[in-house]
């Protein structure tokens, strides 16, 4: 088997140069999702029997919090990859997908408090699902404050990644604190083994939304990915020649 393309990888000329050929065939498939699923899940979809029109949040609040996990995991194998086989390239995929899965998970708090006010009472409850996912917060604000305290490219590096690695125990917890723990959180309604508890005309915008999120997740790290090689290879003969017009 050919394992060029995978050594290509570590090339941040080659990186950068593919990175700015696939964002476009990431973001516009993600757009369209997103806007399809929006229809769907906040005009087209009936409202829950118990919940009313409150239940439309999941459309945003789900996939943020999905993407707050995979994020988080895309960042640890990233990390790892780049401790094991000392791959710039890698770091710089890891420090790309920090503030990105940052915005996720404070976007899945935010929304899912906006979804307790109504439903529980109040805005924050010490529940093991949100607590757990406050944690998944620090760690990434964690690894982007030390990375920004370290000057040293390479030891901020190495110290975010160990970090990142660690840290990657908080991922089960969070997806498994609802049916380990007594908790207030909605138990899974989608990935279920038997069916999704969900009809379809709800499901399908929420499906859409999932894998609307992704494709915008991986638009998003390719854009960043070129601005983090950028900064890294700043002295690189290669920049101006890529700058060039």
């Amino acid at each position: 088997m050919n394992w060029t393309w995978f050594h290509r990888l570590a090339s941040p000329p080659h990186v950068y140069a593919l990175a700015g050929r696939l964002t476009p065939w990431f973001a516009w498939p993600a757009a369209l999702l997103i806007a399809g699923g929006l229809w769907g899940g906040l005009v087209l979809a009936p409202p829950d029997y118990q919940q009313g029109d409150g239940f439309r949040i999941i459309y945003v609040h789900a996939p943020s919090a999905w993407m707050s996990l995979m994020v988080y995991m895309t960042m640890a194998v990233a990390a790892a990859i780049g401790l094991i086989w000392r791959m710039k390239v890698a770091h710089a995929v890891a420090a790309s997908c920090a503030p990105i899965g940052a915005s996720f998970t404070v976007a899945a708090l935010v929304t899912g408090s906006l979804w307790g006010r109504p439903m529980w009472g109040t805005y924050w409850e010490w529940d093991p699902r949100l607590t757990s996912e406050l944690i998944l917060l620090f760690l990434y604000l964690g690894y982007m404050g030390l990375r920004s305290g370290l000057e040293d490219t390479q030891r901020a590096d190495r110290a975010s990644a160990v970090l990142a690695v660690v840290g990657v125990v908080n991922v089960p917890i969070i997806h498994y604190s609802v049916t380990w723990w007594n908790s207030l959180h909605q138990a899974p309604s989608v990935m279920r083994f038997d069916r999704p508890a969900m009809p379809a005309a709800m499901l399908v915008p929420l499906l859409m939304m999932l894998l609307g999120f992704t494709l915008l997740f991986v638009a998003l790290l390719l854009t960043r990915l070129r601005g983090e090689v950028l900064t890294r290879e700043r002295a690189a003969s290669w920049i101006r020649e890529a700058l060039s017009p």
